[in-house]
């Protein structure tokens, strides 16, 4: 069986957060997304203390998608060095991680 994640990213923008999410749920790469519109980070990026609005997104997925995720990201972001993390599922729900199980199965025919 599948391990299942949660992937976090971080996005400059939730124009650019909202088109790699639709993507990513149509293509079936991740259950679901969750959107968080509006988050201030406070970091220091080339030796600067910096202050930013951001968007925080949650994924649903399955660990084996993890890289192909990370590449259209990456691929999609305005960002240099973007935060993308993940945690493994460890429990919850069984009918919700069967949900996203079946969800995230590619090559299946809707």
């Amino acid at each position: 069986m599948s391990e299942l994640i949660e992937i976090q990213w971080t996005s400059g923008s939730i124009d650019e957060a909202r088109k790699v999410s639709r993507y990513l749920v149509q293509e079936r790469y991740v259950a679901s997304a969750q959107i968080i519109p509006w988050i201030e980070s406070i970091y220091t990026w080339n030796g600067l203390l910096e202050t930013t609005q951001e968007s925080k997104i949650l994924f649903k997925t399955r660990l084996e998608h993890f890289e192909a995720i990370k590449k259209i990201i990456i691929d999609n972001t305005s960002y240099q060095l973007p935060e993308i993390l993940y945690h493994k599922i460890d429990g919850g729900h069984a009918e919700y991680l069967e949900w996203l199980r079946t969800s995230t199965e590619l090559n299946v025919t809707a």
